[in-house]
């Protein structure tokens, strides 16, 4: 993401225009857009004409809208955002009221501007600055597998997607007919390296986890190997070091958290984000089962623990989704908004926001979205919340944040 412009006011209000470069720019720019905010892009609109006849004709024409944004829609797979919302400014071709849907596109600005108090918090602020970063952490493929299933996903800074799934029929070895068996691994294995080759840069040198039950992924890496030496293909055999095989439980993608903890993979990974999340997260369960007072998991607790100054200077962790911050209700994000300036500014203690799209955001989801790793134990922090509700993380589909 390129910053072209940015205007914030003392009150918190203001704009900036982003150039949005690449598909995972887009996760960002889901995370920054919020209902209510006017968002101002280039749009595709139908127009409808009536002559001096009486006849009309429909046409569509290219122009640059400004809506006052009501509800958004992401598409992980395609990285595809579609913002939806009452047109505010009127132009030549349409009226202020009226509604329409704006495509966010690569390589085309936008300006996205916030009103009201705080509209512009500290976490809307780092999500810019993040977004913005040009040594964000390099991209790391996986290739989940087992004798007839792969899975190809991409880890990013801020997320794990599914580019591809591959299924091949394999014949089972019987008594005879070994030969069918291996000639359906081998159809196997040259349509996942074809469809792996379709999805990366070979230009670029980025680990590629290999990772299955028993051999598979082995045997695929010599295949990789042996197939790029028989056709002369440099560009692949380039990609011979960055070639890691794992040991998964199953060739399913969920298999990855497992993955991604394993000793020569962690050291492959270590100076990723997705690594370090992980880690934090096995760090804070190791505390969680040790019940010593100094792991605390659900919003309650957690605002108790830093009211204590239990998270502060000295080890003081906060743990919170960023699915938290995607509340329409601007009470409840204001909520989470201060809690993580509270830490960070005055106690001086560590935030670190995980991608709900990440295994680890997804597992710190299912402990309500919320955690805390203290810098002295506390006991008895949930005594008084039996009566109290935990926060939701929500879905696509939802409309925000039930506390």
């Amino acid at each position: 993401m390129r910053l072209i412009k940015q205007s914030f006011e003392r009150d918190g209000s203001g704009l900036v225009t982003l150039f949005p470069e690449e598909p995972e720019d887009m996760w960002y720019a889901y995370n920054l857009v919020r209902p209510k905010d006017l968002l101002r892009a280039s749009a595709l609109r139908r127009v409808t004409t009536e002559s001096a006849t009486g006849s009309t004709s429909s046409t569509r024409v290219h122009t640059t809208l400004t809506i006052r944004v009501e509800s958004l829609d992401f598409d992980p797979q395609s990285s595809q955002l579609h913002v939806s919302g009452r047109i505010a400014e009127e132009t030549k071709f349409t009226k202020v009221g009226q509604y329409h849907t704006l495509d966010l596109e690569l390589q085309r600005n936008f300006t996205l501007t916030k009103d009201g108090d705080e509209a512009w918090d500290s976490v809307a602020r780092g999500i810019i600055k993040e977004s913005c970063d040009p040594v964000r952490s390099a991209d790391v493929w996986a290739v989940v597998m087992q004798e007839g299933l792969a899975n190809l996903a991409v880890l990013t800074s801020a997320r794990t997607v599914l580019r591809q799934r591959v299924e091949v029929s394999i014949p089972r070895k019987r008594g005879g007919r070994a030969g069918d068996h291996d000639k359906g691994l081998e159809k196997f294995f040259q349509t996942t390296l074809d469809t792996l080759l379709r999805q990366i840069d070979m230009s670029e040198s980025k680990p590629i986890l290999l990772a299955s039950p028993g051999f598979t992924a082995s045997s695929f890496q010599k295949f990789i190997i042996d197939t790029a030496t028989r056709t002369g293909n440099k560009a692949l055999l380039a990609q011979k070091a960055n070639l890691v095989v794992v040991h998964s439980s199953s060739g399913h993608l969920h298999s990855l958290n497992e993955i991604l903890q394993t000793p020569e993979v962690m050291a492959r990974l270590k100076d990723t984000q997705y690594s370090r999340e992980g880690k934090l997260m096995d760090d804070f369960m190791t505390l969680l089962r040790k019940d010593d007072g100094r792991a605390w998991y659900g919003p309650n607790e957690v605002e108790k623990a830093v009211e204590k100054g239990a998270v502060g200077r000295g080890g003081g962790i906060l743990l919170i989704s960023n699915a938290l911050f995607r509340a329409q209700d601007v009470a409840i994000r204001r909520r989470w908004v201060r809690l993580v300036d509270k830490v960070r500014d005055v106690e001086g203690g560590d935030v670190r926001t995980l991608s709900s799209e990440h295994e680890s955001g997804k597992r710190l989801d299912g402990l309500g979205g919320i955690a805390a790793i203290l810098t002295f134990p506390l006991d008895d922090l949930d005594d008084d919340d039996a009566e109290g509700a935990e926060a939701e993380i929500p879905d696509e589909n939802t409309d925000g944040i039930q506390i």
